[in-house]
């Protein structure tokens, strides 16, 4: 699952940590995990995580054990999108083209 359109207009690096977020909003995830899921080196984890942080965009719950991170509530989309609703190119020039 991805994150919110009106979420997704941020660095990649943000975006990807966001988007692995959603996918276990339930859980959370470790920052171990998230740097797993988003593919990136410590820093640029550790500087997008502040930043969404900053502007609210996730729940940091440090526990006794781990830290568990969890993306806000408003970042969660209501119902699992794959993008069906948006058309492609393709699917717009099928309908419109006799072929």
């Amino acid at each position: 699952m991805r994150a919110k359109r009106e979420y997704r207009d941020r660095a990649e690096t943000e975006v990807a940590v966001l988007d692995a977020l959603v996918d276990r909003a339930d859980d959370g995830m470790t920052i171990f995990e998230l740097r797993a899921e988003a593919g990136v080196d410590i820093d640029e984890l550790e500087e997008a995580l502040a930043t969404l942080k900053e502007d609210g965009l996730i729940d940091v719950d440090a526990g006794a054990s781990e830290t568990v991170i969890k993306p806000d509530e408003r970042v969660v989309p209501e119902i699992p999108t794959d993008d069906a609703d948006e058309q492609s190119i393709g699917d717009w020039l099928r309908e419109r083209m006799p072929f």
